[in-house]
């Protein structure tokens, strides 16, 4: 299929809200496929996990204490945040500074997970999350952790992406162009996810959520069969 007819695509639930949830685990392909999936159905894009990574470059570059809770969360609330919520541009910005590279940096992925387990950020970035949806008449896909379960339950249609390790592994190593050994990859999928799953649980699908596991297929077959899922469950109500 054609870009020109992929861009012509009609749009669905015209004038009603239609949020697409999308949760999974690192390296599952939330991101791309999230992407992918709001540009094929002409909706806007929320990146959670970005305004996450953004709040960490802020604290570390400020010299906060990460395992201060106290502190991390008047980060999030002096936190100057200009986030894209297009699938056709990405950039992230922090106090007009652009980011958008520099939260992908190895030491911004490894702290990530000490910003994400502090409840009284994640209650301010989940505010912010929902504050976003709301800015784009719930028209929108939302990938992070948490989505399905916690930002948006009632989203019209809730997702769970997932693949094996060995395939998420593969993945975040080819995103990152082969800059990471084993041990740096490991530590940046599954090392996180589980320090992450200390606070919500993206690896079952809770009721109502649809999942789909990308092991077995190639980028192109996992936006199909989202797509698909999309239209079966709207389909539904």
């Amino acid at each position: 299929m054609t870009q020109e007819l992929l861009d012509t695509l009609p749009a669905l639930r015209v004038g009603r809200p239609l949020v697409v949830a999308i949760d999974g685990p690192s390296g599952s392909g939330k991101s791309s496929v999230s992407k992918e999936v709001a540009r094929r159905l002409h909706l806007a894009y929320l990146d959670t996990g970005a305004m996450y990574r953004a709040l960490t470059w802020f604290c570390v570059t400020s010299g906060i204490d990460l395992s201060d809770a106290a502190a991390v969360e008047q980060a999030s609330r002096d936190l100057v945040l200009e986030l894209s919520t297009t699938p056709r541009e990405e950039y992230v910005r922090v106090n007009g500074t652009d980011v958008t590279d520099a939260i992908r940096e190895p030491a911004i992925s490894s702290a990530v997970s000490a910003v994400a387990t502090t409840l009284g950020a994640r209650t301010e970035l989940i505010r912010r999350q929902r504050e976003l949806i709301e800015k784009h008449h719930r028209r929108i896909v939302v990938e992070g952790r948490d989505i399905t379960t916690v930002v948006v339950p009632g989203a019209e249609v809730r997702m769970l992406l997932t693949a094996s390790q060995e395939a998420r592994l593969r993945r975040r190593g080819i995103q990152l162009g082969g800059t990471q050994n084993a041990e740096q990859l490991a530590a940046q999928v599954t090392q996180r996810d589980a320090k992450d799953s200390t606070v919500v649980n993206f690896t079952q699908a809770a009721d109502g959520v649809v999942t789909l596991d990308s092991s077995d297929l190639d980028f192109a077959e996992t936006v199909d069969a989202a797509l698909v899922i999309v239209t079966k469950v709207l389909n539904r109500d």
